[in-house]
């Protein structure tokens, strides 16, 4: 088959490779669309140490069931499906009290670290374990279901701070987790969203996609208009999804006393925490990780409308071009979403 291999740092090499063997419990899936993730592009340049060559790097992705193993049952080829991008054991303590995510076992597709190499959907075809699958809902586009996995992240983030119907959140960071987080939000019965990122068009997108109000994060009075936009003391909640310092004191500091602030977004491993105020604040922080479950919701989601992605897609391109575009999104740009296909 066909796949696009991460060869050394940077460099990508498009050719033939083996077809993936199926294990009895897993099938073999013919990839329609597969997203390049924020994490393939500060994997391949060898800065995160978890996407170390040779691998085929590629999660994000949906396609149709070309061959099912001996043990599979309840699904036959030609079935649409997408996938969870993490493999999970299903046995341990997390997994059955459904933090899938927290499995101590988990790996992730299209991932090579030192402890495993997962090939990924950056090919003609990739395996995936069978209790991963998720059906396709009738009339979804395979670029839309490509989506499955970070619309997952928005959702479950969201699922944790649990919004109250009419609360006021402020959203950190409009890109692309960012914009579906602020489309989460809204769905989960949050009255008004406010955004606040550096980037003007992105804010334009984010009050495209629902927020009231987008403030340029460079503005040496954010803080001030972020409280006068939300009133009283603060917003009911804030979802920081950028992981720097400023961004974080921003986030808690944009909450009212007793509010809740939703830890998405990790570009850097620490930052300086404004740990006083959370706690004389009594602010609620919630750590996000991946999705536990809601990739179902997810696709059902984008399904019917009340999030939307097609104005996410930046491009679509064959696999063939993808050192062209994993070039572009590393030099960053206003690319959100690129669409590869094989």
């Amino acid at each position: 088959m066909k796949a696009l291999t991460l060869t050394a740092p940077s460099q990508f090499t498009f050719g033939d490779v083996p077809e993936p063997e199926l294990a009895p419990n897993e099938v073999l899936v013919a990839v329609r669309a597969c997203g390049i993730c924020g994490s393939d592009i500060h994997g391949m340049d060898g800065s995160s140490g978890r996407r170390i060559p040779p691998i085929i790097m590629g999660h994000e992705a949906a396609g149709v069931i070309a061959r099912i193993g001996q043990d599979v049952h309840g699904w036959e080829p030609g079935a649409r499906v997408a996938f969870d991008s993490m493999i999970f054991c299903g046995q341990c303590e997390s997994c059955r009290s459904g933090h899938t995510n927290l499995c101590p076992d988990r790996r992730v597709i299209g991932v090579s670290c030192p402890d495993y190499r997962r090939h990924g959907a950056f090919a003609e075809y990739v395996a995936i374990p069978q209790h991963l699958l998720v059906p396709l809902p009738e009339g979804l586009s395979f670029e839309e279901a490509a989506f499955g996995e970070p619309v997952g992240v928005a959702l479950h983030a969201v699922n944790l701070v649990k919004p109250n119907q009419g609360d006021t959140a402020v959203v950190v960071g409009a890109g692309l987790i960012g914009l579906l987080v602020i489309q989460a939000l809204k769905r989960a019965g949050c009255s008004r969203v406010l955004a606040v990122d550096l980037d003007e068009n992105r804010l334009e997108l984010a009050r495209e996609l629902g927020a009231e109000l987008g403030l340029k994060a460079s503005a040496p009075d954010v803080l001030s208009q972020v409280r006068d936009w939300a009133g009283d003391d603060g917003a009911d909640i804030a979802m920081e999804v950028v992981g720097i310092t400023p961004t974080i004191q921003l986030a808690v500091r944009s909450v009212r006393k007793g509010g809740k602030v939703g830890a998405v977004g990790n570009l850097k491993p620490s930052v300086e925490f404004p740990l006083q105020e959370v706690v004389t604040r009594e602010i609620t922080v919630y750590g996000s990780c991946a999705s536990s479950g809601e990739y179902t919701e997810a696709l059902q989601a984008v399904a019917d409308g009340s999030i939307r992605v097609t104005p996410l897609i930046s491009a679509k391109a064959p696999i063939s071009n993808g050192q062209v575009w994993f070039d572009k999104l590393h030099r960053g740009g206003d690319l959100l979403k690129v669409i590869l296909h094989p």
